[in-house]
């Protein structure tokens, strides 16, 4: 079972934290923001379990004891069995989707494997935390705990739909002292205000390079130090999204964003461009494929724009630094606001379904033209 001294970084907020419960101060409602993949879940169930755990052990520390949790009574197992909420999440969309389709409409994504824990995914198709979600917390949380001292209700993404936020602000208003809420978000931006000015904040701070590298040749020995100091930048600082980076995908994503960027930059002949786009088809492994190109090619143009700003310390795909070199020679700080204008001008074609080879070829046609 993951513990406290598993979690990487950020310690002093998880001291306060565990501290904070141990002396029974921990705010109703919090606003945990980080990066994606900071851990902003796993230390939510981490608390969750130091709140509900039947045995609440403690943790001598220089400022005050920490709570902590068993780990082996019924309270903590059960909350444990969330931890993997993407599975959990497709468990219960393929529930939904044996309902007929009346029940379907009505029924919303939710996970409870404790019966004083309520966890509020955002749901699919649309991703967004709804209305009925929200109704589910409101007509359980003024009953008192069935089986634990607390309710505990998580939001693993801040974004809601606009009634479902409206609603949480009415709770948020006048909680009861038994229950705590927890709102994540990358960027505490995404909530309204009301809702922010009613929640403690506590933020998850992104990891040095150097700490993701130490992280990663611990837990994942097999992968070459080469391979980690590149998975290190580009996680941004997310020990999550560190551990569980496919290199190996990414690697043939960029692949192609760097096919597309030469063929813009540098080459007048287009015929290695049109092998590649002629790949992204339609349906959802194209679409897959091309977001992963899409955000590959995001961050090449980011390290671009830092070279180019006489940053290079801070690029992100440092073992492409020659390539990446001599293509900042060839543009403009005005060519990559185009291109970076561009890319969102494709996105939105994807929405509404456009040819994603031909909006490629003509994206990166419009690069070739805006060129120096």
């Amino acid at each position: 079972m993951f513990r406290f001294s598993d979690f990487v970084g950020n310690a002093a907020t998880v001291v306060h934290l565990r501290r904070a419960i141990a002396s029974g101060r921990l705010p109703s409602s919090i606003l945990l923001s980080g990066p994606a993949g900071s851990g902003k879940y796993t230390l939510s169930l981490l608390l969750t379990m130091s709140l509900l755990c039947e045995n609440q052990p403690r943790e001598a520390h220089a400022d005050g004891d920490l709570a902590d949790f068993c780990g082996h009574c019924r309270n903590c197992t059960r909350i444990a069995e969330a931890m993997d909420l993407p599975a959990m999440v497709d468990a219960a969309v393929a529930a939904r989707e044996e309902l007929r389709e009346t029940d379907k409409k009505e029924t919303r994504v939710l996970i409870q494997t404790h019966p004083d824990v309520l966890i509020l995914p955002p749901d699919p198709p649309q991703l967004l935390v709804k209305l009925g979600q929200v109704r589910t917390l409101i007509h359980s949380i003024y009953s008192l705990p069935g089986e634990a001292k607390s309710r505990v209700y998580l939001f693993p993404s801040a974004a809601f739909m606009k009634e479902a936020a409206n609603s949480l602000l009415k709770v948020l208003e006048e909680p009861p002292a038994y229950a705590h809420i927890i709102l994540m978000a990358e960027h505490p931006g995404e909530l309204l205000p009301t809702i922010r000015s009613r929640c403690a904040p506590v933020r998850l701070g992104a990891l040095s390079a150097a700490e993701i590298e130490e992280l990663l040749a611990t837990r994942k020995p097999e992968v070459k130090p080469a391979q980690r100091a590149l998975i290190a930048r580009l996680a941004q600082g997310a020990a999550g999204k560190a551990l569980s980076f496919d290199l190996e995908s990414y690697l043939t994503a960029r692949g192609d964003a760097m096919i597309l960027l030469r063929s813009a930059v540098l080459d007048a002949d287009h015929t290695d461009l049109f092998k590649t786009t002629e790949t992204y088809r339609a349906g959802a492994d194209g679409q897959q494929k091309t977001q992963a190109m899409l955000a590959a090619l995001a961050g090449l143009l980011e390290d671009l724009l830092l070279l180019r700003s006489g940053v290079p310390d801070r690029i992100r795909n440092v073992d492409m630094r020659r390539d990446l070199d001599t293509l900042s020679d060839s543009v403009t700080f005005e060519w990559l606001e185009n291109a970076l204008r561009g890319m969102d001008q494709v996105i939105s074609g994807m929405r509404r379904n456009l040819l994603r080879s031909l909006s490629l070829d003509a994206f990166a046609e419009s690069m070739s033209s805006g060129r120096r």
